[in-house]
């Protein structure tokens, strides 16, 4: 087994809560669904919580629930740590976290040796699973009774509730420090579900239902219904900060699927395009999208308070105002680039290697972005919403 790694820890200084002087009194984390690749999210946060930049409202969905629940669910000084700890459980694949000396014939080999070893990971968690994660069933779904999880999946995740009891503090995660927001869909009615920290109390069951991607995993039950994966519909969160008025923000939107790409040259790449389309969830049409209604707000509430005492008491005058505000919003794009060597697999490839590898990019990305000052200082444009995407840069 690979040796544990230093991961930078918050200081026990940091608070969840703006400070008074914070320019932006909301700071957003969202976090997209992904499964493997959401080492890269744990990165991003280990990164920012090094930069004493800590979020007070954090979104995500499947894996990105899971591990935005690590971080609102635990004090300050102890989240990257309780990220590594997650990590470090489920990508303790057998044989390959045993062969240190493999790791090497594998650096060895270049691109065609990572492709092998990405390949002979990811077989291996199709076929033994991810520790504390999802585990094979021992008869396949078509030989058990129907209308039992057996037979509407391939994998349990029955250890799953366990591994977010053993990382995750509940009575944190819903003390209203950090607000926590995830979502499911219902899968009698196909509706689009959010589960809020504000609104009710959090348990493991409400994140599990956020991952439960079928047909792997099993739907997961929370108060008489059951839910799949929120990815099925969006898996960006990036429309609940849209949806929410509250205050001026600064958002952290951490992306597992980039929406551009090369042209496929075969059918694997084919099937690897495809869900990279499907699951980058159109953030930048969405982001498009959320400057032009802000537009529509700022003009709303110019023209309200223009208006004569009696125009403003009219109904269609009180109409406007609900939508009408000054927000400001800084989006903040953090996209993870996957290897050359990583294929249709990337997000089921659970070796510690590639975890590692994903880990560090996010530190990497965000550490660069963070160097950008200008983020913390609001927009002056007439939209009042400002994006940047400095991932890529070196």
């Amino acid at each position: 087994m690979a040796s544990r790694s230093t991961a930078p820890k918050t200081a026990a200084k940091h608070r969840a809560k703006p400070d008074a002087d914070d320019v932006f009194e909301t700071k957003a984390l969202l976090l997209q669904g992904g499964g493997a690749l959401g080492a890269y999210q744990a990165g991003v946060y280990a990164a920012m919580a090094e930069a004493d930049v800590l979020p007070n409202w954090v979104a995500g969905i499947s894996i990105g629930a899971v591990n935005g629940a690590i971080i609102a669910g635990n004090k300050p000084e102890d989240r990257v740590e309780k990220l590594r700890g997650f990590w470090e459980q489920i990508t303790t694949l057998p044989p390959w976290s045993a062969f240190g000396p493999f790791n090497g014939l594998v650096d060895k080999g270049g691109i065609d040796g990572r492709k092998f070893w990405n390949q002979m990971s990811a077989s291996v968690a199709m076929t033994v699973g991810a520790p504390g994660f999802f585990a094979p069933r021992p008869v396949p779904p078509f030989l058990s009774p129907e209308g039992t999880p057996e037979s509407t999946s391939y994998y349990d995740t029955t250890a799953l509730r366990d591994t977010l009891e053993k990382f995750i503090n509940f009575g944190i995660l819903n003390s209203g420090d950090v607000r926590y927001t995830t979502s499911a869909v219902n899968v009698h009615t196909g509706n689009f579900v959010i589960f809020d920290s504000r609104e009710e109390f959090i348990k493991p069951e409400h994140i599990m239902a956020s991952g439960a991607l079928p047909p792997a995993l099993p739907a997961v039950e929370v108060e008489g219904q059951y839910y799949w994966d929120g990815g099925l519909i969006s898996n960006t969160p990036l429309q609940w900060v849209m949806d929410d008025p509250a205050c001026d923000a600064l958002v952290f939107q951490v992306d597992l699927w980039p929406a551009t790409g090369a042209y496929p040259r075969n059918m694997m790449e084919v099937a690897t395009r495809q869900k990279e389309i499907q699951y980058s969830s159109r953030t930048r049409f969405v982001t498009n999208r959320f400057k032009h209604a802000q537009k529509m707000r700022h003009a709303f509430a110019e023209l309200y308070a223009q208006l004569p005492e009696k125009l403003r008491q009219s109904p269609e005058a009180k109409l406007l105002q609900r939508y009408a505000d000054f927000n400001q919003y800084n989006i903040v794009h953090l996209i993870y680039h996957a290897k050359s060597y990583e294929g249709y697999s990337k997000d089921f490839e659970f070796s510690r290697a590639t975890m590692e590898e994903h880990w560090k990019a996010g530190e990497n990305d965000t550490r660069r972005t963070l160097r950008h000052k200008e983020i913390f200082t609001k927009p002056t444009n007439a939209v009042g919403v400002e994006t940047f995407d400095f991932s890529g840069s070196k």
